[in-house]
């Protein structure tokens, strides 16, 4: 399967990442393809949806303090 450079090479083929699935809920997407499926699942009519990802929130949370801000 041919991945685009931009997005990385350690993509999953998952139907979460899918631009054929859609949400009916939690656990399960509706693949215009293969019909319901699991997040997890993946057909060979993947292709990636950089929209569909969920971005991992921040690493480091500091708490700023005045003293932080002046020169």
């Amino acid at each position: 399967m041919k991945q685009n450079m931009i997005y990385g090479k350690d993509i999953k083929p998952v139907c979460a990442l899918c631009e054929n699935a859609v949400p009916i809920d939690d656990e399960t997407m509706l693949c215009r393809k293969k019909g319901p499926m699991g997040l997890t699942d993946s057909c060979r009519a993947f292709k990636y949806d950089p929209l569909m990802r969920k971005p991992s929130s921040p690493a480091f949370v500091k708490a700023f303090s005045e003293k932080d801000f002046k020169l």
